[in-house]
């Protein structure tokens, strides 16, 4: 019965990540629309981040994480009702953490979202370390004796998973500290640095962790270990040094380039998956711009890194990595899960997902162009192509959660 219960509340995090990610792409694109005018200034970077990040991409990784990381560790959730405490606190906090720099919003809306998305924080780390409190490394992985051949790798990808945790615990800690006054025990993060924090070392490790187990079960097929060896000692050890070296050299190089190495290296492994493999469904596709758009995520990173300029791809840099690293290896996992076509409902079909994960993908390689060309067309275009793709999107998740 606990296990029914957690997936039930699992798909209430996806959920509601999809409702983040809708309301994110909707506020990215009114922010460039030429007529917006003061609704610009409305919508602050700030705004669209906590969308973003602590809405969107944490979301769904916390309803997965609950449903995953204890099998992977060869345990049943020790809480179940974890995620039923959990969810309300974190989708409240990240409202309010939204809401926090809108005018005239009063400022203890940031206080008070910062606080309860903290809270939900301490209910998932306290429930997954219960759960593994005997295993904390994952030497038990919970493998078949059919992939005994996996065991390797699944050991080396489980022990990755309290180093995410730790960024996570990083991260509220950072998102708390820049609205309520903390005991002055570790350095203030700033905002970029605790956003780097949470999407490069929580969302992106654990996909790299999680990724190189549930991946190759999908395609059935094996990564080159070497790059396994590789992408998650890069992973783990980039986002710290990002953080702490941000716009300082020689360490914003030095994480930059581990960050560049795990993430392009994590590519080249699932192309490899995907060319060893003769499945071809269409999670696996959005899975795939996933990785190129990362790629190109990183590439701009350097750029900023390593050239000191450049800077106005800012925003293109940060969408590349969490709507389309992030988000469309999201997308990709989700339609793997619960396939569009176990709906019956108009649309329900894996062309209407490819399109999805299409338009959000093209949508952003319009919106680097037009930046890079500095057309403000290109950019409006591209975030209303993705906008498009996200509404499609839920719209799929939303009516087979209905259904089902």
């Amino acid at each position: 019965m606990s296990a029914v219960v957690v997936t039930r509340w699992a798909r209430r995090f996806l959920a509601a990540s999809a409702l983040f990610l809708v309301a994110w792409q909707a506020t990215a694109l009114v922010a460039v629309l030429p007529a917006a005018g003061a609704a610009v200034e409305a919508i602050p970077r700030r705004a669209q981040v906590a969308l973003a990040v602590h809405g969107f991409v944490l979301h769904a990784v916390f309803g997965k994480a609950y449903s995953l990381v204890p099998s992977y560790f060869d345990r049943s959730l020790a809480v179940p009702c974890a995620p039923a405490v959990h969810l309300p606190l974190t989708a409240a906090g990240a409202v309010g953490l939204v809401a926090a720099p809108l005018r005239p919003i009063p400022e203890i809306a940031g206080s008070l979202g910062a606080l309860l998305w903290a809270a939900g924080v301490v209910v998932f780390v306290a429930a997954l370390g219960w759960t593994v409190r005997d295993n904390p490394t994952g030497r038990e992985t919970g493998t078949s004796e059919a992939n005994a051949h996996r065991r390797r790798v699944d050991r080396f990808a489980n022990a990755f998973v309290p180093v995410v945790l730790g960024y996570l615990l990083a991260g509220a800690y950072g998102t708390v500290a820049r609205y309520v006054v903390l005991p002055d025990l570790f350095p203030e993060p700033t905002f970029a640095q605790t956003t780097h924090l949470l999407a490069a070392g929580t969302a992106a490790l654990l996909i790299f962790a999680v990724g190189f187990r549930l991946f190759p079960r999908f395609l059935v097929a094996s990564p080159p270990q070497s790059l396994v060896a590789v992408v998650l000692p890069a992973g783990a050890v980039a986002p710290a040094i990002l953080a702490w070296g941000l716009y300082r050299n020689p360490w914003f190089q030095a994480g930059a380039a581990l960050q560049a190495v795990a993430v392009v290296g994590f590519a080249a492994a699932y192309a490899a998956l995907f060319a060893r493999s003769d499945r071809r469904r269409v999670g696996f596709y959005a899975v795939l711009f996933g990785v190129a758009s990362g790629v190109l995520g990183v590439l701009v990173g350097l750029n900023f890194a390593f050239t000191g300029s450049g800077f106005e791809l800012v925003d293109a840099h940060f969408r590349l990595n969490v709507l389309g690293f992030l988000g469309l290896t999201i997308v990709g996992a989700t339609y793997q899960f619960y396939p569009p076509t176990v709906g019956s409902f108009p649309g329900a079909s894996d062309r209407t997902g490819l399109a999805a994960a299409a338009l959000i993908g093209l949508g952003l390689l319009g919106e680097l162009s037009g930046t890079i060309a500095e057309s403000g067309t290109a950019v409006t275009a591209g975030r209303a192509s993705a906008l498009a793709g996200a509404v499609v999107f839920a719209g799929l998740l939303l009516g087979v959660f209905y259904e089902r």
